[in-house]
C-alpha cells in the first residue's frame, strides 16, 4: 500500500471548459507518490502546516498519468461552496495542499470492462485508458456521456486511446442529442463481451439508474464497481 504524503503544489494552469466546468494543472514541489489508476486525492485550499491540522478539503480523481510524478491534473464542476471557492481563487501561482494517494476504484487489466462515465466522472478512468498499450488483450467498452458536445472534457483523449489500442472501444453520448446514459442502449456493444466487470463514475442519480439497470440485466452486485462523488 502506497504511503500517503501531503504535498504543497503551485497552480501552472486553469482550463474553463464553459458552464463552470473547469481543469486544474498542478506543480508539486516534490515527486508526487506512486499511485494506481483510479486512485484520487484530497485537495485542501487553505495553508497546511506540517504537523498540524489538515484544512478541509474535497476529493478529486486524479486525471493526470502515475508515471508523471512532476504533474497532476484534475477536473470538477462546481456544485457547492467548496467548488465555488475553488472557481473564486484558482489562479497561475497559487498554492494549494495535497495529500494522495487514496482509493481502490481500480479497474482490473486481465478481465473484460465496461467503464460508465458521467461528466467529470470520466477522470477516474482516463489514467487507466492512458496505461493500455496495443497489445491488451482484455476488452474494454468505455460509454462517455456529457450534456453538450463541448463539455467532452476529455473526448480527444479518449479517442486517441481507442485508435492506439484495438482492444478498447469508445463511445461518446451527448444528453443534448442522444438522451442520457442508458444500460439498454449500449446492452448490444456489452453482451458479446466475456463477463464483463462494470465500473460506473459520474454523478450520484446516475450512478442509481445505471447501477439499478444492470440488476434489471442480472448483473451480479459484486460485479458493479461505483465511484462515487457530489
Amino acid at each position: 500500500m502506497a504511503v500517503i504524503r501531503k504535498i504543497r503544489c503551485t497552480v501552472l494552469r486553469v482550463v474553463d471548459h464553459g458552464e463552470r466546468v473547469y481543469s486544474v494543472e498542478l506543480k508539486p514541489s516534490e515527486p508526487i507518490p506512486r499511485f494506481q489508476p483510479g486512485q484520487f486525492l484530497h485537495l485542501a485550499l487553505d495553508p497546511y502546516e506540517p504537523g498540524g491540522f489538515w484544512p478541509e478539503s474535497r476529493v478529486f480523481s486524479i486525471a493526470s498519468s502515475p508515471d508523471e510524478r512532476d504533474r497532476l491534473l484534475i477536473t470538477y464542476a462546481v456544485k457547492g461552496e467548496f467548488t465555488t471557492r475553488m472557481e473564486r481563487e484558482l489562479a497561475p501561482g497559487r498554492d494549494v495542499w495535497v495529500k494522495l494517494p487514496y482509493g481502490e476504484f481500480v479497474v482490473d487489466p486481465a478481465r473484460d470492462a465496461v467503464l460508465f462515465a458521467g461528466g467529470t466522472g470520466v477522470t477516474a478512468f482516463t489514467a487507466f485508458l492512458g496505461s493500455l498499450s496495443p497489445e491488451h488483450a482484455a476488452t474494454v467498452q468505455l460509454f462517455y456521456g456529457a450534456r453538450t458536445m463541448d463539455l467532452f472534457v476529455y473526448g480527444q483523449v479518449v479517442e486517441a486511446c481507442a485508435s492506439a489500442v484495438p482492444s478498447l472501444r469508445c463511445s461518446l453520448v451527448c444528453e443534448e442529442t442522444q438522451g442520457r446514459l442508458d444500460v439498454g442502449v449500449a446492452w448490444p456493444a456489452i453482451e458479446s463481451m466475456q463477463d464483463p466487470d462494470f465500473y460506473l463514475s459520474g454523478p450520484p442519480p446516475m450512478l442509481a439508474a445505471l447501477g439499478q439497470q444492470l440488476r434489471a440485466r442480472g448483473v451480479a452486485a459484486e460485479r458493479i464497481r461505483i465511484d462515487a462523488w457530489d
